[in-house]
């Protein structure tokens, strides 16, 4: 990974703001931004990434699904790069699972969202896309999201006795050891 690309962590100022609207999301600069975002999110093993988090005060995100250490029963998708994404509507319906977050590193918390969402963005072409994403995507896309916002998942979780070491998860959660 190129060394100008590293992650925010939690107390950096940037990942407290609410991130700027993207004026042209074909702009190139905003492409080479997707870029180093993936680069950022695979060699650190995410599953998704928001601008604020490579200290970028835009507003773009990344979800890309897939089986990991950190995410074993994760379903596989490719990458989907959202510039501008608004949330269009809602389920209903709630789960909580365990979530972490590069910038966040060592800790997880459980943390409810809502099951399926419709969402609005801008692919990098400036073309208005419309999705609807379940599951695990849609938990995806609702922490980036809150990224964006300025919100990190600690927020989200209802109990602070429901946030584990990485290495209590593992034992505890998962059983390993």
């Amino acid at each position: 990974m190129p060394e100008h690309i590293s992650i925010a962590l939690r107390g950096e100022k940037v990942l407290g703001l609410r991130a700027e609207e993207v004026e042209d999301p074909a702009d190139p600069l905003i492409k080479q931004l997707a870029k180093d975002m993936l680069i950022a999110m695979k060699t650190h093993g995410g599953v998704g990434i928001a601008a604020p988090q490579i200290r970028v005060s835009k507003r773009v995100l990344i979800i890309h699904s897939k089986p990991n250490e950190r995410y074993p029963d994760a379903p596989d998708m490719e990458p989907l790069i959202m510039v501008n994404p608004e949330i269009i509507s809602f389920s209903e319906c709630f789960d909580t699972m365990w979530e972490g977050c590069l910038s966040v590193p060592g800790l997880r918390g459980l943390v409810p969202r809502q099951t399926g969402i419709s969402v609005r963005f801008s692919d990098l072409s400036g073309r208005e896309q419309e999705t609807c994403l379940q599951g695990f995507p849609a938990r995806i896309f609702q922490h980036e999201f809150d990224h964006l916002e300025g919100i990190l998942f600690p927020l989200r979780v209802a109990d602070c006795s429901d946030i584990y070491s990485e290495s209590e998860y593992r034992r505890r959660v998962l059983g390993l050891s």
